[in-house]
């Protein structure tokens, strides 16, 4: 029996994004479990399609002692504070210290967390975990697909292994595999041969689904040379709203032969040089957007408008209307547009009560300059305490505490409104107060593509909407200032020039 410390600490950080990341926030947890330590982590988890859960049952079911340290999550947004990190990571490597001697390091970690006094959080945390248990002990983590793999993190790490998936479907099989690396790496005695590529172009987000081309080609490739080279291997398309200088999409990867792990690694990275002109995606505006919508969507097979650069899965806080003000304009049957994520509006309906008519201003609750609520009557047609159990591929098993919860409809128009910040991924998020996905025409999520793992199947056409909110669809859109010099800020976009 093998005693592995499991720990983990997430958090996707957007750099241009209003709102910091507090300990509160990481306390609550918003859409994750809240902040949890020691033996609680594995109960906590149990179920849920996250990185840890994979490797607590991979790890049990080989018969290894699991101590548990710290594992914490929030909710997308501008920096961690400096504060919440150190607390966090302090009691991760206090309790780590407290446990030893430990045979290897299981982490449970995002990839693209900066703070407000470090831009590589995560090479940190591998750096101070590896500082505690010495050269010799294995340390392996899981990643985020969307990790912004650096130089310090391949260093300091013995082994990563990132998702393969977007949406996420494959968390916990993420942090399945890495559990199944660290156990290969205690039986072989000696840490893999590792290699890592960078790539020299960022893409959106909305473009990096492996529901669609080149990734869902891509992924097959790598599972193929995986085979071909005896290699574990990782292509992270990046997170690209992140302004430091290794924000990059990257390929590595990890085997007994180095030469066969740098061939790998060449070769897929290659695959994806050769695909950049297909990460290109079509977007719309809002209007034309709702347009093509109301003439295309009908019950059984709604249209899907992806609320993108709102997207609280990327830093947005799901509070901005310029999506519901061009439904409203328009006024097409059987629209719904959720979540907006808005306490105070939540708790008036609340206030005002089911059938009743208000007047109410919505969202905007950020205070980004020039963004001011709109502003209607609406009636409430719903209420509910935001209580509930997700059932779609990714979210599976979370259990969401969203507090209180309502719909307001205008017209032909509803919108769901929620007091706590997360995105539109699971079709429970709306059944909870009484609508129905499929039954509707017009979908309007702010997501950008987690929903597709629930919505895509029921959905007739998805459209990618470029309404105002702080998650850029295009990274050229960002006034960058620290990117790797000569890095193409989009497919075959202008390169990153310092000022």
């Amino acid at each position: 029996m093998a005693v592995i410390a499991v720990g983990g600490f997430q958090h996707e950080t957007n750099t241009f994004a209003p709102s910091k990341a507090d300990f509160r926030a990481f306390e609550q947890g918003g859409g994750w479990p809240p902040l949890t330590f020691g033996d609680a982590i594995a109960p906590r988890l149990a179920g849920a399609n996250i990185p840890a859960t994979g490797a607590f049952d991979t790890l049990h079911a080989a018969g290894h002692r699991t101590p548990g340290l710290a594992w914490g999550a929030a909710s997308p947004s501008a920096h961690v504070t400096r504060d919440a990190f150190e607390r966090i990571v302090g009691e991760l490597t206090t309790r780590l210290a407290a446990s030893l001697p430990v045979d290897g390091v299981c982490l449970d970690l995002h990839g693209a967390m900066v703070t407000e006094h470090l831009d590589d959080g995560e090479g940190e945390i591998l750096a101070r975990v590896r500082r505690i248990v010495g050269p010799h002990v294995p340390v392996v983590a899981s990643l985020d697909l969307h990790a912004n793999v650096t130089r310090a993190m391949i260093e300091h790490a013995d082994g990563m292994v990132a998702y393969r998936t977007y949406p996420h479907v494959d968390m916990a099989a993420a942090g399945a595999r890495a559990a199944q690396l660290l156990l290969r790496t205690l039986a072989a005695g000696r840490a893999p041969a590792k290699a890592m590529q960078p790539l020299d172009f960022l893409t959106g987000l909305s473009s990096q689904s492996t529901f669609i081309e080149p990734g869902r080609r891509l992924y097959e490739t790598l599972e193929r040379l995986e085979r071909e080279h005896d290699a574990t291997l990782s292509f992270t398309p990046g997170f690209p709203m992140a302004d430091f200088p290794e924000c990059q999409m990257a390929v590595f990867g990890y085997g007994p032969d180095a030469a066969r792990v740098r061939r790998a690694v060449a070769a897929l990275a290659q695959a994806v040089h050769d695909a950049e002109p297909e990460f290109a995606l079509d977007l719309f505006d809002p209007a034309t957007a709702v347009a093509r919508a109301a003439q295309g969507g009908e019950p059984g097979a709604p249209v899907v408008l992806a609320d993108t650069q709102d997207n609280p899965g990327a830093g947005g806080n799901g509070d901005t209307t310029g999506l519901l003000a061009a439904l409203l304009a328009r006024d097409p049957r059987d629209a719904v547009l959720g979540l907006l994520v808005d306490r105070a509006s939540a708790q008036q309906a609340h206030e005002v009560g089911l059938g009743r008519t208000a007047h109410f201003r919505l969202g905007e609750t950020s205070g980004v300059p020039g963004h001011v609520p709109l502003a209607a009557e609406f009636t409430v047609t719903a209420l509910n305490d935001g209580r509930f159990t997700c059932t779609g591929p990714m979210f599976k098993g979370f259990r969401m505490q969203l507090g209180p919860m309502a719909v307001l409809q205008r017209g032909n128009v509803r919108v769901v409104l929620a007091a706590k910040k997360v995105q539109a991924a699971d079709q429970e998020m709306f059944r909870h107060v009484g609508i129905e996905p499929v039954q509707q025409r017009i979908l309007a999520l702010k997501s950008s593509v987690h929903f597709r793992a629930d919505f895509q199947p029921i959905a007739k056409e998805v459209l990618v909407v470029v309404a105002p909110g702080p998650a850029k669809a295009d990274p050229s859109m960002f006034q960058w200032k620290r990117l790797r010099p000569g890095l193409r800020l989009k497919p075959g976009g202008p390169a990153f020039r310092p000022s």
